[in-house]
């Protein structure tokens, strides 16, 4: 049988985490939130008023009748 135990040197690497790296999944997302809402809003911006087509046609006469 092959022993266990012998002489050789041999490379152990040891991890270690540190509390720093945690936590982040707020952050990513709050972020996609807000990339989503300005997405949106330049989607629906026509819908919303903030197109370009901000023309408004007035007529020059307007005809009332106030004949009973």
């Amino acid at each position: 049988m092959a022993d266990d135990r012998d002489d050789t040197e041999r490379e152990h690497t040891t991890v270690v985490e540190t509390g720093g790296g945690g936590g982040g999944g707020g952050v990513i997302a709050v972020v996609l939130l807000i990339i989503v809402v300005l997405v949106l809003l330049y989607i629906f911006r026509a819908d919303l008023g903030f197109g370009h087509g901000t023309n408004i046609s007035v007529p020059n006469k307007i005809d009332v009748n106030v004949n009973h």
